[in-house]
């Protein structure tokens, strides 16, 4: 696990997080194919909101994932999803990080197959 600082565009939502960049996740279902997502999850203990901007929330298919936006800026930083055993994860938007090679992270995603789910 490495620290890392994340937010927003116009920097008005930040957080920090402990993550492991290794194993990146990229989506194909209809909003994640169309933000560009690159995604790690991390237990919700791990991800520490430090600055929080005015946050909208969408839900969409199951409603099982809560997509956090900056209502200033629109950006995506990160999700609330529970694990299939229900622990309670934050779901990071890579490209959301400070000083990260996102394109060679993204590169190295696992696809995942949500447009079938």
């Amino acid at each position: 696990m490495t620290h890392y600082t994340g937010g927003c565009q116009c920097g008005a939502t930040k957080f920090t997080v402990d993550a492991d960049l290794s194993a990146p996740l990229m989506c194909n279902c209809s909003r994640c194919r169309r933000l560009g997502w690159a995604m790690a999850f991390v237990p919700e203990t791990a991800f520490h909101l430090t600055a929080t901007g005015p946050l909208s929330e969408y839900l969409f298919n199951k409603q099982a994932i809560r997509h956090k936006f900056c209502t200033t800026c629109g950006i995506e930083a990160f999700a609330y999803s529970p694990a299939p055993d229900g622990t309670p994860m934050v779901a990071v938007n890579i490209n959301c990080l400070d000083g990260v090679d996102t394109h060679a992270i993204a590169k190295a995603a696992k696809v995942f197959d949500g447009a079938s789910v």
